[in-house]
């Protein structure tokens, strides 16, 4: 099961800064207006480390020299004795209902190849981002963002062990989110995490590229440097972990805008879609929040997605209870345990059996993009941006655990895990001649 230790990162000196002013989302996140606001946020902000300056290749040697250069200036020091650091986001859902806190804790994992078992994917990932953040690792020799895994603890268990952090800060970021960061140290409670986190198996939840990437730069630095120690800090890769089995674990949906096809018709995707789905038509120009509505009551019954178009029209397609899914053209070709997941269906039976969006287009984003706002989505279809939108439900955990637990991975933007996990809380360095200590 999976290995987990305590951090003694490099953290933001906060007699010179404020957090607020220095953290970041995930980089994947970042638009290049977004990345201008964090740079003028203050100097020292992540972002700068995360997606450097430069052209080519040199912005990542660009990186290393701004992290030598905050570590020099002590901007960024090391902490004094391990820890794991809580981490508490309290949020307004997206779509409405009252204030969420969801808690969990960085950490190292022992990295190990996805094929073990014990860390779990759920997507797939592309060869771009990997190299890019594998470039990143090389020069930088540095964990700057963390990945987002979940763990099992039906009962709570490690709750209490978690209770004794003490707090470091707390601030808020423009989106909305309060975030508050505390540490726990004490040995009994550093064991007992540990421990329970070591009986279960770990589901990556966001970060894919991110730990594939650092399983690719610990071999590599495993080879260059053979004598390191089985406790070596490159064998560890930086991660908030989440309780899986928590209720305020929120997964928002992921929709899909289709547009730039040779040639659609609304009329014959729908006619189309009747071998194998029931419809139920919405009133024309109706709005985002009543065809949510209609597709979450839909979607009680069987995989559903709902379909909108320019001309205002809307409709929930359900996949048919009595439908014999090994006999279709492309969903019988799925693994079982795929073939009735809402994102599977839309993918096989409606993106590539009705509109002929190829597996190999999906994952080039060729024809799709991935908005979360459903109301921008739908007026932008509607103002003839897009061909057609197809509106979501959330992907529940368990079912996303078992997929990736019958060794099966779904579609991209399968999930979208609410808030973002901000980067620049810690950073974990990867020296190999730095052991960790034991808990």
């Amino acid at each position: 099961m999976a290995d987990i230790a305590a951090l003694t990162p490099l953290r933001y000196d906060l007699g010179r800064v404020g957090l607020a002013s220095v953290v970041a989302p995930p980089y994947d996140v970042i638009s290049a207006e977004q990345r201008a606001e964090l740079c003028a946020r203050d100097p020292h902000n992540v972002v700068r480390l995360i997606l450097p300056d430069g052209q080519g290749d040199t912005k990542y040697a660009h990186a290393a020299e701004l992290l030598a250069e905050w570590r020099a200036a002590g901007v960024l020091v090391r902490d004094n004795e391990p820890g794991f650091y809580r981490y508490d986001q309290s949020f307004l859902p997206p779509d409405g209902g009252k204030s969420i806190t969801r808690r969990g804790f960085l950490a190292l994992v022992r990295l190990v190849p996805l094929s073990a078992g014990i860390v779990l994917p759920h997507e797939r990932t592309l060869t771009g981002p990997k190299e890019d953040r594998l470039k990143l690792f090389r020069a930088t020799k540095t964990n700057l963002s963390p990945g987002f895994m979940l763990y099992h603890d039906a009962r709570g268990e490690l709750d209490g062990p978690l209770a004794s952090a003490q707090p470091i800060a707390e601030f808020s970021t423009p989106d909305g989110v309060h975030h508050a960061l505390a540490k726990v140290t004490a040995k009994d409670a550093l064991a007992a995490i540990v421990e329970g986190i070591g009986r279960s198996t770990l589901l990556i939840a966001d970060g894919h590229h991110r730990y594939e990437t650092a399983v690719r730069y610990a071999e590599e630095t495993s080879q260059a440097a053979p004598s390191a120690g089985p406790r070596a800090a490159h064998r560890y890769f930086m991660t908030f972990l989440a309780n899986g089995d928590d209720p305020n674990l929120v997964v928002f949906p992921t929709h899909r805008l289709v547009h730039s096809l040779a040639a659609f018709s609304f009329d014959r995707l729908i006619e189309g879609a009747k071998a194998w789905f029931v419809e139920e038509a919405l009133p024309t120009g109706a709005a985002a929040p009543v065809i949510v509505r209609a597709l979450r009551e839909a979607g009680k019954k069987g995989p559903s997605v709902a379909a909108a178009y320019s001309d205002g029209r809307a409709a929930v397609l359900t996949l048919r209870s009595d439908a014999d899914l090994t006999a279709h053209p492309t969903l019988g070709k799925r693994p079982s345990v795929l073939r009735r997941t809402d994102v599977a269906v839309l993918h096989s039976a409606i993106l590539e059996a009705l509109l002929g969006i190829t597996p190999e287009a999906q994952a080039a984003k060729t024809n799709l993009q991935y908005p979360q706002d459903a109301a921008a989505a739908l007026s932008d279809v509607r103002a003839g941006k897009a061909q057609v939108l197809f509106l979501m439900n959330a992907t529940p955990v368990t079912e996303v655990r078992r997929v990736a637990e019958a060794g099966e991975v779904m579609p991209q933007k399968s999930t979208f895990f609410y808030p973002k996990v901000l980067t620049g809380l810690a950073i974990h360095t990867l020296e190999p001649e730095r052991n960790l200590e034991a808990p």
